[in-house]
C-alpha cells in the first residue's frame, strides 16, 4: 500500500478527534497549537460533549463533518481509537495520527489493541503515524501546521528531524529554539505502527525544503530496508542522514557460540551498519545539531586544507590538535596572502595558520584575516575564535564574520565565540545569520570533518555486487540440510570445509581417521608436517578441550596424535560423541585473519573481518558489514581495523595478498545470503600468503 505521508504533512483539512475545553491537556492543546500556528487549511474538532471549542464549531462525530477530512489527528483513551478509527475509514480520511498511548509499550493487551488499529487501517488505506507520539509539524509557510503537543512551533529551517520518542523531541525543540535552528518538518513517529522512519526518510528525501535529515531511533525493525533507504537517498539526493541510536550497551544479550557470534555486539553492528550505509551516528543531541547545522548552513569544505583564525593562542592550538585528530589539515598559505597580513596585522602577529589576530583585536583585524584565509585558493574552509576581552568588540566582530561569510559563498565559516554570558549577543548574531557556532574549538573541528568526509563519500562511485559463478549452491544447502535433519546444532568441521570448499573458499585437502592406524596412514598421504583436530558434531572449540595439535612431523607422531587427541576430549566432554580425527595438511606460515558472519536478528547476515587466532577476541580488532557486499564495502571494511598496516606490509614487511582477502569475504557474503539457514560461522585462521601468493582456511566452523 502506497503511504500517504504528504497528507501527514499537506493537508487541506485537518479534524481533531478527543478534543477538549481543558486547557493544559493533550486534546486542547493539540487543538490550540494549529490554530495559533496559522495553519491555512479547515479545522474541526470533534468532541461528542462540546458544541464549540476556543470559539470554533465542534462536531459530535467525525461523520457528521460534511466536507472532506484530509488528516486525523485521534487522542481520544486507547480503548476506543479503534472506534474513532473506524469513523476515519468510513469518511474517507487517508492519514491519521494517533496521539494516544496505552499500545503495545504496555503490554499483551495494548499489543491487541495495536493489532486491532492496524487491521482497521489496512481495510480503508489509511496511513498511521503512532501511536504513543507528539505528532507531526510542518513549518512550511503554505501549510504552517503544528499537530503537536509541543509548546511552541519551531520556525522554520531546513533540517528535518524525526524521533521514535515524544518527550525527547520537545526537549529537542527547546534546545534548538535557543540556538535559532530552524526545522523543515519535525515528526514523532511513536511505535511506528504503520509509518516509519524508512518510510519518512524515502518522503524526506523527494521533500526539497529538506536539507539534512536527523532521526533518532529507540529500535530498529528491518535493518536491511533502513540500510537500503539511507542509501539510496544519499546517492540520489546528496542529503545527510545523522541518528541517534540509543540502547548502545549489550546488557542481556545472549551467550554466542561463535568468535563472531561474541564479537558482533548489537551495538558494534549497528555503528558499521550505519557506516556503509552512509549514516552519521552521534552519541548526543549536541553532536547531532553540531553537524546538522553545518550542513545545513554552510558548503561542504572541498578538501581537509582548512584555516583557523584566532585573538587567543591556546585555544588555537587546541584547534589545531583537534583539526589534526580528525583528519584534517591546516591549509600553507600563498606569499599573497601572507603579504597581506604582514600589511594588515600588528607585527606581533602569527600570520601564519593558525592566525593569530592578538587578545586586543577588534573587528577590522577580524576582517582582515577572515577576508584573507578566504581569499586563499590553498583555504577549503575557516574557523573563527573568539575569547572575549575587555577590548573585543564582539557584536561588530559576529557581523564582520556575517558580511565576509556571504562575500566568500563557496566556503564553509564556523565560529567559537568561547564563554557565555559576554559573548551570547554576538552568538545570537552568528546563529540567526546561519554561521554554525560552537562552544568549543574541539566541537568546531569534528563538525568540520564530518562535513568534509561526507562531501568525499559522495564522490565514491559504487559498483553493484557481482556475485562469483563458480559456486555450488546445490551442494551446499544439501550438507547444511542434512546436518540440521540430523538435529545437529553446528557443523563438525569436514563439512564444515565441504560447504566453503563448494563456494570457492580456499580450503585444504584432509581425512578423517577413526583409528590410530588411519591417522598414521592418512597423515602420509597429506603430507607432513600435518595438522590433527577431533572431528564431533558437539565439541565447538576444539582448542579448549585439548582437540588439535598441530605440526605433527611423521607417521608414528600422527597415531600418537590420535590417541591424546581422542583422550583429552573424552576427558573435558565425556558425552561428546566422536567420529575421528580430521588430519589435515599444514598451512604454510603467513598473517592470519579472522572471517566470520552472524545473521543479526536485525541487520540480517553480518559479515566480519578481522586479524585472527586465538586471542582475537581478546584485541577485538575487527570490522563488519551487511550482506551482500560490493568491493568498495567489501575494500572498506579490510582497511578499517587498526592493524591494516601489518596486512599492507609496514615497516618494511611483506604486504600480504589483500586480493585473496577481497575475494574470500565476497564469496562470504554471497554464501551467507544463499544459505539463511546459518546463523554463525567462523574461519578462524585464515591464513594469508604475500601478495599473489593467495590464502587458506586453516580452520572452520558453522552453527546451524
Amino acid at each position: 500500500m502506497t503511504k500517504n505521508i504528504d497528507t501527514v504533512f499537506n493537508p487541506q483539512s485537518v479534524a481533531v478527534l478527543g478534543a477538549t475545553r481543558t486547557k493544559g491537556t493533550v486534546p486542547h492543546d493539540i487543538l490550540q497549537n494549529i490554530l495559533d500556528g496559522g495553519f491555512q487549511g479547515v479545522v474541526y474538532p470533534v468532541s461528542p460533549r462540546s458544541p464549540s471549542i476556543n470559539g470554533v464549531k465542534a462536531y459530535k462525530y467525525i461523520l457528521e463533518i460534511e466536507d472532506p477530512v484530509d488528516l486525523a489527528i485521534l487522542v481520544f483513551p486507547s480503548s476506543v481509537c479503534h472506534l474513532a478509527l473506524e469513523q476515519c475509514g468510513e469518511k474517507g480520511v487517508k492519514a491519521c495520527i494517533i496521539i494516544s498511548a496505552g499500545f503495545r509499550e504496555v503490554g499483551p493487551a495494548g499489543v491487541e489493541r495495536e493489532k486491532n488499529i492496524k487491521e482497521i487501517a489496512a481495510k480503508y488505506g489509511i496511513s498511521l503515524i503512532g501511536p504513543n507520539c507528539l505528532g507531526a509539524i510542518n513549518t512550511d509557510p503554505s501549510v504552517s501546521l503544528n499537530a503537536s503537543f509541543a509548546r511552541k512551533m519551531p520556525q522554520a529551517g531546513s533540517i528535518a528531524f524525526l524521533s521514535q520518542s515524544g518527550a525527547l523531541c520537545t526537549a529537542v525543540l527547546d534546545y534548538a529554539r535557543g540556538k535559532n535552528i530552524g526545522f523543515s518538518k519535525f515528526v514523532s513517529f511513536g511505535n511506528k505502527s504503520d509509518i516509519s522512519e524508512i518510510d519518512l526518510i524515502y518522503y524526506l528525501g523527494k521533500d526539497e525544503a529538506t536539507k539534512v535529515i536527523l532521526i533518532y531511533l529507540e529500535e530498529i525493525t528491518d535493518g536491511q530496508k533502513l540500510l537500503e533507504a539511507a542509501q539510496t537517498v544519499i546517492k540520489e539526493t546528496g542529503k545527510p542522514i545523522l541518528a541517534i541510536k540509543s540502547g548502545r550497551t549489550s546488557a542481556g544479550a545472549s551467550a554466542a557460540a561463535s568468535h563472531t557470534g561474541s564479537l558482533a555486539g548489537s551495538d558494534e553492528v549497528c555503528d558499521a551498519i550505519f557506516r556503509q550505509a552512509g549514516i552519521k551516528r552521534c552519541h548526543t543531541i549536541e553532536e547531532m545539531f553540531n553537524i546538522a547545522t553545518a550542513l545545513a548552513y554552510q558548503p561542504r569544505p572541498l578538501t581537509n586544507r582548512v584555516a583557523i583564525v584566532t585573538n587567543a593562542g591556546g585555544p588555537g592550538v587546541m584547534a589545531t590538535d583537534a583539526c589534526i585528530d580528525h583528519g584534517l589539515e591546516l591549509a600553507s598559505f600563498s606569499e599573497e596572502t601572507t603579504e597581506i597580513f604582514r600589511r594588515k596585522l600588528p607585527k606581533t602577529a602569527n600570520i601564519y595558520n593558525p592566525v593569530d589576530v592578538i587578545g586586543d583585536a577588534r573587528s577590522d583585524r577580524y576582517n582582515a584575516a577572515l577576508a584573507g584565509v578566504l581569499s586563499d585558493p590553498n583555504v577549503a574552509g575557516a574557523m573563527v575564535i573568539l575569547t572575549p576581552q575587555s577590548m573585543t568588540d564582539i557584536d561588530e566582530i559576529a557581523r564582520e564574520i556575517v558580511r565576509t561569510s556571504a562575500a566568500n559563498p563557496g566556503k564553509p565559516v564556523y565560529t567559537s565565540f568561547m564563554g557565555e554570558t559576554d559573548v551570547a549577543s554576538g552568538i545570537n548574531i552568528l546563529q540567526s545569520n546561519h554561521i554554525p557556532h560552537y562552544i568549543l574549538p574541539e566541537s568546531m573541528a569534528a563538525a568540520m570533518a564530518a562535513s568534509y568526509n561526507f562531501e568525499q563519500a559522495l564522490k565514491i562511485k559504487r559498483l553493484p555486487v557481482e556475485p562469483a559463478k563458480d559456486v555450488d549452491k546445490k551442494k551446499a544447502q544439501k550438507l547444511l540440510k542434512a546436518a540440521a535433519d540430523a538435529g545437529h546444532k553446528h557443523l563438525p568441521e569436514v563439512e564444515a570445509t565441504q560447504v566453503l570448499a563448494a563456494y570457492g573458499l580456499p580450503v585444504l585437502p584432509s581425512f578423517v581417521a577413526t583409528t590410530a592406524a588411519e591417522a598414521a596412514k592418512f597423515a602420509n598421504q597429506v603430507g607432513f608436517p600435518v595438522a590433527m583436530k577431533i572431528y564431533s558434531p558437539d565439541v565447538v572449540h576444539k582448542f579448549d578441550v585439548g582437540g588439535v595439535i598441530l605440526d605433527v612431523a611423521d607417521a608414528d607422531s600422527a597415531g600418537k596424535a590420535f590417541e591424546q587427541i581422542v583422550a583429552s576430549v573424552k576427558k573435558a566432554q565425556p558425552k561428546a560423541e566422536i567420529t575421528g580425527v580430521n588430519i589435515q595438511k599444514m598451512a604454510p606460515h603467513g598473517r592470519e585473519v579472522i572471517l566470520g558472519l552472524k545473521r543479526d536478528p536485525i541487520f540480517g547476515p553480518v559479515v566480519m573481518f578481522g586479524l585472527g587466532g586465538t586471542f582475537v577476541e581478546v584485541f577485538k580488532d575487527v570490522s563488519f558489514r551487511a550482506a551482500p557486499l560490493d568491493s568498495y564495502a567489501v575494500g572498506a571494511m579490510i582497511r578499517e581495523i587498526k592493524s591494516f598496516p601489518i596486512l599492507a606490509g609496514a615497516r618494511g614487511r611483506t604486504a600480504c595478498d589483500l586480493a585473496a582477502i577481497e575475494d574470500c569475504i565476497k564469496r562470504l557474503a554471497q554464501l551467507a545470503v544463499d544459505c539463511p539457514e546459518i546463523i554463525e560461522l567462523d574461519m578462524n585462521p585464515v591464513i594469508v600468503q604475500p601478495e599473489g601468493e593467495g590464502a587458506v582456511v586453516a580452520d572452520a566452523r558453522i552453527m546451524l
